[in-house]
């Protein structure tokens, strides 16, 4: 079995998560009469407020180093390959990939497969404000052929707090799963087949049952991706 390094912390609930459904897809996997396995990680978690401070300050060539120094200590620690445990610090997935001589799984890739397999072609986009407006997500998707729609701006606003104030917190509330809800619905009025929540928070807050149009948890399908790969010889 390959040994998964896990840059996570951005935010931990979700890191969380991660942990979880990679170690309950192995076992599911491999149960059997011997017994099942548990998955081999490293992980590296990063102090949150870091984050914060890039969002804030928009200083991403020293937060590119950082990245790229915490996927050293990952290769160093015997990894075999590379998941960030977040959407938005995909934005320096290139930047860490160059540095180090292990690959990553792009959680773009990832998600973009299993959007294929439903046969669907235009989603909706949902995540941090930077993840919205910003294209290092959407053209990973346009090489796969799909096409992208976001919210309008004051709704983007109200994800993106949402994440920021509450979810990373560990803060759920119903009045922000209904807003986030009646934004989902406006991105199917707008012609979206499903939606992608490509924050790996928003899964906490709003699940398949409570919306219509497939939704894309990119949290799970990351994880259950890099559990498959973990497997493979």
């Amino acid at each position: 079995m390959k040994t998964i390094g896990m840059l996570g912390g951005m935010a931990w609930p979700s890191t969380a998560e991660y942990y979880r459904m990679v170690n309950e897809h192995i076992m599911e996997v491999t149960g059997g009469q011997n017994g099942p396995h548990t998955a081999k990680i490293i992980l590296y978690s990063v102090d949150f407020h870091d984050v914060e401070q890039i969002r804030t300050s928009s200083d991403w060539e020293e937060w590119g180093r950082k990245m790229a120094e915490y996927a050293k200590v990952l290769e160093g620690a015997g990894a075999d390959f590379i998941i960030i445990c977040t959407n938005t610090m995909h934005r320096l997935a290139d930047v860490v990939e160059e540095a180090i001589d292990i690959p990553i799984m792009h959680i773009g890739d990832a998600t973009a497969e299993a959007i294929k397999r439903e046969g669907l072609r235009d989603v909706g986009l949902l995540g941090t404000k930077i993840t919205m407006t910003e294209d290092f997500l959407k053209k990973r998707f346009e090489r796969h052929g799909i096409r992208t729609i976001v919210p309008e701006e004051g709704d983007m606003d109200v994800v993106d707090e949402t994440i920021r104030k509450e979810l990373v917190r560990n803060v759920i509330k119903e009045q922000s799963k209904l807003k986030l809800v009646d934004i989902i619905e406006k991105l199917a009025g707008k012609g979206a087949e499903g939606v992608v929540l490509a924050c790996t928070e928003l899964p906490l807050l709003v699940s398949q049952e409570d919306i219509d149009v497939p939704l894309f948890d990119t949290t799970r399908i990351h994880a259950v991706a890099a559990a498959e790969f973990a497997l493979r010889p």
